[in-house]
């Protein structure tokens, strides 16, 4: 840790405490005998394997990108897609894993918009089980339908 009055990057911590989301360090300077605080917070972070073995890291954006576009001009409020994001987010973090496959993720939200609408549900399957023809379509609705 690097003293912001003179650059010494040599301290020593005089008092810790939780500050809540992290760590209050109240530190003095080696070299000038001036003191500071730090503030130190747990990052996790936690990649996601796509299909073709690409690693990337998880964005809850992007997650809720691709369920906004499958659910566009269905009757289904915002709150509802923010609390299916939060509730994959919620899972991927408290996982325990660095990596978790995309295959979860996008089984997660297949789950979540069978539920809340058929008509999402198909969109997102077309793309994401990247279904190649009408048959496959045509299998799905089935599925559904409880044919």
């Amino acid at each position: 840790m690097k003293c912001p009055f003179c650059g010494h990057n040599r301290s020593r911590v005089l008092d810790t405490r939780d500050s809540g989301d992290g760590i209050r360090r109240r530190r003095l300077c080696l070299n000038c005998n001036k003191r500071f605080t730090t503030y130190e917070q747990v990052s996790v972070a936690v990649h996601v394997i796509k299909s073709d073995g690409r690693r990337e890291p998880f964005d809850r954006t992007k997650l809720l990108n691709g369920i906004r576009m499958a659910c566009a001009k269905r009757p289904i409020a915002m709150d509802e897609l923010e609390g299916i994001v939060g509730q994959i987010e919620e899972y991927v973090y408290n996982s325990g894993q660095a990596e978790i496959p995309s295959t979860v993720i996008g089984n997660m939200v297949l789950d979540r918009l069978q539920d809340i609408d058929p008509v999402a549900y198909i969109r997102f399957a077309t793309v994401y089980l990247e279904l190649p023809d009408l048959n496959s379509v045509r299998d799905i609705i089935d599925k559904l339908v409880g044919r």
